[in-house]
C-alpha cells in the first residue's frame, strides 16, 4: 500500500484508521503519518463531542455545531490527501501534529 492509500484508508473512521496505522507501522513513509495524526485528532474530537451530547440543550448545541464542522474538516482533510496536499485542518491541525508526533 503506498502512502497517498494510506492516507485515504485513515480518514475511514475506526477501522480503516487503525488499518493505515498498522500498515504504515511496517513501512513508515511521512505523507501517510501526517494523515493519521490529523485523522486521530478528529477521531478523538468526535469522541469528546459525543460525549457532550449527554449534555442537555447546551452539550446537545455544541455536539450538532461541531459534529458539522469536523464533518467540514473531515472533508477537507480527505480531499487534500487525494489531491497529495499536507495541510493541516484549521485551527487545530498543527497541534494534532506535534501531540501526536509518534504516530
Amino acid at each position: 500500500m503506498n502512502a497517498k492509500t494510506k492516507a485515504i484508508v485513515s480518514h475511514l473512521f475506526g477501522i480503516g484508521w487503525i488499518i493505515a496505522l498498522i500498515v504504515n507501522m511496517n513501512n513508515k513513509e511521512e505523507y501517510a503519518s501526517y494523515y493519521i495524526r490529523q485523522n486521530l485528532g478528529l477521531i478523538i474530537i468526535s469522541i469528546a463531542l459525543s460525549v457532550l451530547n449527554a449534555i442537555p440543550v447546551l452539550g446537545q448545541a455544541i455536539w450538532f455545531i461541531g459534529s458539522i464542522l469536523v464533518f467540514i474538516f473531515w472533508l477537507m482533510s480527505l480531499i487534500w490527501s487525494a489531491q497529495d496536499i499536507m495541510k493541516p485542518i484549521p485551527w487545530v491541525g498543527e497541534q494534532f501534529q506535534s501531540w501526536f508526533r509518534g504516530f
